[in-house]
């Protein structure tokens, strides 16, 4: 009872907020109703090596993404930081490359790269690669295609990305 007490004091000093239902449930409201103008972002941590995680989360995971909040008249905003068993996907000569024995991925290469850059040009979707395990994995920055941006670390970016506003998703 003295708890009860202490606690109706408190409201009478206005030290305990009191919360009234009706206000918020409208405030609520008018938030949705702007949720329209805002952009949809993601920034995926893409580290895995796996080709077919890689297209259904990312080369076709973007086309229903951006297809779904087109439908809803809103933006969509992808950014994709690669790091890990990544890196493959991104290497423009495999021959060249510490991937050139993965056989189903050297078939797949061409393809792989017209689904990347469309992913780019036709999305707008962010390629940000982790430099300090790149050079890690043997790769320089001319054995990757040019629309991929270095950054210093993937940490870094996803760091930089999250504090834009942009939602997390591990891709691994």
């Amino acid at each position: 009872m003295k708890k009860f007490k202490s606690l109706i004091f408190l409201i009478a000093l206005g030290m305990v907020p009191v919360v009234a239902a009706q206000p918020d449930v409208q405030k609520s409201e008018s938030v949705s109703e702007d949720d329209e103008e805002i952009t949809r972002k993601v920034v995926f941590d893409l580290t895995t090596g796996d080709m077919k995680t890689f297209e259904q989360r990312i080369l076709s995971g973007v086309a229903r993404y951006t297809a779904y909040y087109q439908g809803k008249i809103q933006e969509f905003s992808a950014v994709v930081v690669i790091h890990g068993d990544a890196y493959k996907f991104f290497v423009k000569d495999l021959a060249q490359s510490p991937y050139k024995d993965q056989a189903a991925l050297v078939k797949a290469n061409n393809d792989l790269k017209k689904r990347i850059a469309s992913a780019k040009d036709t999305y707008g979707v962010e390629f940000l690669m982790c430099e300090a395990n790149m050079r890690k994995a043997k790769l320089t920055e001319k054995d990757i295609y040019p629309f991929v941006k270095l950054v210093p670390s993937s940490t870094m970016g996803l760091i930089e990305k999250q504090n834009e506003g942009y939602a997390y998703i591990p891709v691994c």
